[in-house]
C-alpha cells in the first residue's frame, strides 16, 4: 500500500500542532464544510480547540478507540441531531519534527446510530491503516 499524501491546513500558535487534511479525500471534505456556515465555523472553532488548547470537549473530538490498531483515531463531531457529520482523524507524534500531527482523513456525511454500526467501524479501521508521506 502506497503512502498517502497529506495538505498542511493551519499550524498550532507555538508550532507544537499540525493540522492536515488528506489530499485524497481534502475536495469532498472541504465541499461538505463549505456546504453550510454552521460545519464551516464549527470545524474553525473545533480546530483551534485542537491546536491551541490542551484538550477539545468529547462531544465535539474524541478518540475512535474500538480495538487494537484503532487507538490513533478520532472523530470530529460536527454537529448533534439529525444528521450528525463526522471527520474521522490520525493523530500522532512526529518524531523526525517533534510536532504532534492531526489529519483529516475521511467524512461520514450522516451518523444515524447512538452506537458504532460496521459502516462506521470500516471506516475507522480503514483511517487506523493509512500511511502518510509529507512533503517538506
Amino acid at each position: 500500500m502506497s503512502k498517502r499524501k497529506a495538505n498542511l491546513i493551519r499550524l498550532s500558535n507555538d508550532g507544537k500542532k499540525e493540522f492536515y487534511v488528506d489530499a485524497e479525500n481534502a475536495p469532498q471534505i472541504i465541499d461538505f464544510l463549505n456546504s453550510t456556515s454552521a460545519y464551516k465555523k464549527k470545524f474553525a472553532l473545533v480546530t483551534d480547540l485542537i491546536l491551541n488548547e490542551n484538550r477539545p470537549p468529547r462531544d465535539l473530538y474524541d478518540k475512535e478507540n474500538i480495538e487494537k490498531g484503532c487507538e490513533h483515531v478520532t472523530a470530529i463531531k460536527l454537529a448533534k441531531g439529525k444528521n450528525n457529520p463526522r471527520i474521522y482523524c490520525q493523530q500522532f507524534s512526529r518524531k523526525d519534527k517533534k510536532v504532534f500531527v492531526i489529519i483529516a482523513c475521511e467524512l461520514l456525511e450522516k451518523k444515524k446510530s447512538q452506537g458504532l454500526t460496521n459502516k462506521e467501524k470500516q471506516i475507522i479501521r480503514k483511517v487506523a491503516k493509512y500511511e502518510y508521506e509529507f512533503d517538506e
